[in-house]
This record gives C-alpha cells, sequence and structure tokens, in this order.
C-alpha cells in the first residue's frame, strides 16, 4: 500500500498564510526564530448550512531509527495493516484523514453539507506558540462565521472500541535550577568539601511525590473536585482493559490495580511526573566531574478548578522549604516556562450527540465518553476565543504510540475514521437543521 497522498481541496478552497511573520520566539542562545505560518483554509458553499472548523497540526515530536523504530520514521511505512511513521497518530493521519472526507463530497459531486474551516499550524508540540494571538485576531473575521469546533488529536481508550473526548488535564511545567559557581569541579579535588548542586537538586526532586504518586506538595489536592456519585458510575460502565493497557505501556506494574483507580489517577487527579536532569552529563561511561549548574525538569498535570497561578505559588514555597532546611549556599531559581488549563466540554451538547450517532453508524457501537490525561492546550483556547462548542473527535487506538517509538495508525482506523468524519458532517447539518426549526416555531409561537 502506498503512502495516503495530500488531497487537493479543489480551487474553491481558500488557503492563505497568516501575515503576521514577526511573531518570534527566543532560542536558549538569544537567536530570534520566526514562527512557521499558521496555514488557515475554508470551503464555502451555502451561507445557510453550518460552518465547522477543523483544527491540526503537522509538526512532530524529534525521533531517529536508533531510538528503536523498526522503520524509518519519517517513511511511512505499511506493516500488518498497520501505517508507521513519525506524527502517523499525532496529528498527521488524523488531519489527511478529515480531508479526504471532504475531498469524496467532491469527488462524488455531491454538495457538502456543510461549511468548511481548516487550522493547521506547526507548533503543537512546543506549546501552539503565536496561535492564541493569531485566533483573537482573527476571531471578527476568518473565524466570524465558525459554528462548531471539532480537533482530533487525542486516542480511544481501547485498541477496539471508539470513544468521544470531553476533557483534558491542564500541565504546569517545571524548572528547577542549582548552581553553585561558575565552572565544573574535579571530584577529586572538590568532592566531600562543598555543597554539591546535583545532591540539592536530587534532594528537592525526591521531596514531590511519595512511593505511593502522591504529590507531597502542601495544598495541591486542595482545589481538587470531590468525587461525584455520576462520574464514578461513568467510570463503572467505560470498556478498559486493565492488562491492554499495561502491554501499550511496557510496564510490570501499575500503582493501582482497579480499572476505577486508574482512570481517577489519569482523569480526576492531578500527577506530577520527573523529566530529566539537564548538566549532569548523559554521555555514556563514568565521568568525575561535579556539575557546576544543574536543571530538574518535572511537569505538573492539573484537573479542573485547580488555579495556575496557585499551583506555581505552591510548588516556589514548597521548594524554598526544602532547600532551606539543607543550609546549602548554592543559588536556588525556580520557574514555570510554559502553563497550559485544563479543558472540559458538555457531554450533553448537541454536537457530541451528532458525534455519537456518526459513531454508531461507522463503527455499529456506541463510544465511551471519556477524558483524556494529557494536556491540549488549543480546546481550552478555542472554546475560550470562539465561545463555540468543541469537540474532541479522535480515530487512533490506544496503542498508537503517540510521542513513542513505532508511532502508528492501523489502515482499519485510517479509513473507518474518514468514513466516521464524513458521517459526522451529515449528522451537524442535521443537527443544524433541527435546531433552527425549534428555534422558529418558538419565535411563531
Amino acid at each position: 500500500m502506498s503512502s495516503p497522498s495530500t488531497p487537493a481541496l479543489e480551487t474553491e478552497i481558500f488557503q492563505y498564510i497568516d501575515e503576521h511573520q514577526s511573531d518570534y520566539i527566543e532560542l536558549p542562545d538569544g537567536q530570534d526564530l520566526p514562527l512557521p505560518p499558521v496555514i488557515l483554509g475554508e470551503l464555502a458553499e451555502d451561507p445557510q448550512s453550518p460552518t465547522v472548523c477543523f483544527y491540526g497540526h503537522v509538526d512532530v515530536q524529534p525521533a531517529k531509527k536508533e531510538d528503536g523504530w523498526k522503520t524509518d520514521p519519517y517513511t511511512l511505512t505499511e506493516i500488518d495493516g498497520n501505517l508507521y511513521g513519525r506524527g502517523a497518530i499525532d496529528n498527521k493521519g488524523p488531519v489527511l484523514a478529515w480531508i479526504n472526507a471532504v475531498e469524496t463530497f467532491k469527488a462524488l459531486k455531491l454538495a457538502t453539507p456543510v461549511n468548511f474551516k481548516f487550522v493547521i499550524e506547526g507548533m503543537e508540540e512546543a506549546g501552539s506558540l503565536g496561535l492564541e494571538k493569531l485566533l483573537q485576531e482573527e476571531k471578527q473575521c476568518f473565524f466570524s462565521d465558525v459554528d462548531y469546533v471539532v480537533i482530533s488529536d487525542s486516542l480511544w481508550l481501547s485498541n477496539k472500541k471508539p470513544a468521544l473526548t470531553y476533557g483534558s488535564r491542564g500541565n504546569a511545567c517545571f524548572f528547577v535550577e542549582v548552581e553553585c559557581g561558575s565552572k565544573d569541579l574535579h571530584s577529586g579535588t572538590f568532592g566531600g568539601i562543598i555543597h554539591e548542586p546535583l545532591m540539592d537538586l536530587i534532594a528537592l526532586l525526591d521531596s514531590l511525590v511519595d512511593h505511593t504518586g502522591c504529590i507531597q506538595i502542601p495544598g495541591i489536592y486542595d482545589s481538587v473536585a470531590s468525587l461525584t456519585e455520576e462520574e464514578r458510575k461513568l467510570y463503572e460502565s467505560i470498556e478498559f482493559d486493565l492488562e491492554e493497557h499495561k502491554n501499550n505501556s511496557g510496564v510490570k506494574k501499575f500503582l493501582y490495580g482497579t480499572k476505577e483507580e486508574i482512570l481517577l489517577h489519569l482523569w480526576h487527579y492531578p500527577s506530577l511526573s520527573i523529566h530529566g536532569i539537564e548538566g549532569a552529563f548523559h554521555e555514556p561511561g563514568i565521568k568525575t566531574v561535579i556539575p557546576a549548574k544543574v536543571i530538574g525538569k518535572f511537569s505538573i498535570r492539573q484537573v479542573p478548578h485547580m488555579d495556575l497561578s496557585v499551583v506555581k505559588q505552591q510548588v516556589v514555597e514548597h521548594l524554598e522549604s526544602v532547600f532551606s532546611k539543607r543550609n546549602s549556599p548554592n543559588k536556588l531559581k525556580v520557574s514555570m516556562p510554559l502553563g497550559a488549563k485544563p479543558w472540559l466540554a458538555d457531554v450533553n451538547d448537541p454536537l457530541y450527540k451528532a458525534a455519537r450517532r456518526a459513531i454508531k453508524t461507522v463503527f455499529g457501537e456506541d463510544p465511551d465518553f471519556i477524558q483524556d490525561g494529557s494536556t491540549v492546550p488549543v480546546a481550552r483556547m478555542f472554546q475560550t476565543i470562539m465561545q463555540k462548542s468543541v469537540i474532541m473527535l479522535p480515530i487512533g487506538a490506544a496503542n498508537d504510540g503517540e510521542h513513542s517509538q513505532n508511532e502508528k495508525i492501523s489502515r482499519y482506523n485510517y479509513i473507518e475514521g474518514a468514513k466516521m468524519f464524513a458521517t459526522f458532517f451529515l449528522e451537524i447539518s442535521k443537527l443544524h437543521w433541527h435546531l433552527r426549526e425549534n428555534s422558529n416555531t418558538e419565535t411563531n409561537t
């Protein structure tokens, strides 16, 4: 099978590149790098039809074959019905499946049931820098007639059962820096007589989470909502194979042993993960150097009702308290370079009902309504700025491995996903006219 090609969206599609080329990002070395353009496109045939805006991104996480890939990560390759390649599911595959669905109506010379607008960016993996500014600037222009926003940048909870995502956790990323001097030192000459930065840093990182996964920062759970009976029952009804999830992760044991506990700690509670230490010499072999400065990197996935500014204050106060008890003369600096808020939608919104019917039509079963333990900042961004209904409509299976080695999308999911998108267009059209008729009836009454 050849790689799915990007279809032309015909001459009717108006594509233009964002003109704001004065936007830059400052690199660690101080260099200013222009942000890549955002591509906006539209296909509008009927001013009386609803307009659906689809968001996607084409940037990807870094990948090298020597990292453990079976194939060249930048050459889409089919093996046993799976399409392997970086971006296959995150997010090039879903973007192409959506475009394929639009193209189908044109190829069959059918009127498109809805009007389309596209937002395709290249900075999502770096926090969608510049996108919020663009949305604000174009809110009353390009996006003025948008009725619904669709994002397909998440996964099912299962390898086989479809799902609709109605929420995602936020993410607060932290750097904790400890510095003792202006240069690295020899451990034979200075070891045992100085306060080593790496030892301070390890103590700080060790103070963040206990062996059960419980975050040790005072007050961090104060804003977490109490678990309702409705939410607990929702977890009970969701199809979730614990062993399958272990196999997807490649680990032998989770911190928790039941489906409900796992889902609670992925969706309802915040989590803290430590991602690495910069400046600590990652090269293989023995290095007997005391680094002058080290930077620990960790993040907190926060849930609704948690305030980013409060979380930052709690983290800073905790680390400063732990550090002060060490009586270290080293310099401590804590920063939060990236903060994204949680997102939550209403599962009873008509948009979700339309998506549910489309999934039932194509896949033959109702989807699970799930949340995403990871972060999708654009969902909240679109919802806040546009003040329109936003839906997360995934087509990828839980084992597709976004951000991991051997990322993939199955041929089945890709094709059936395109069918589901096309059916969704029809359902949106029916929904729109139904709401319009009801509105007219109420007005006449």
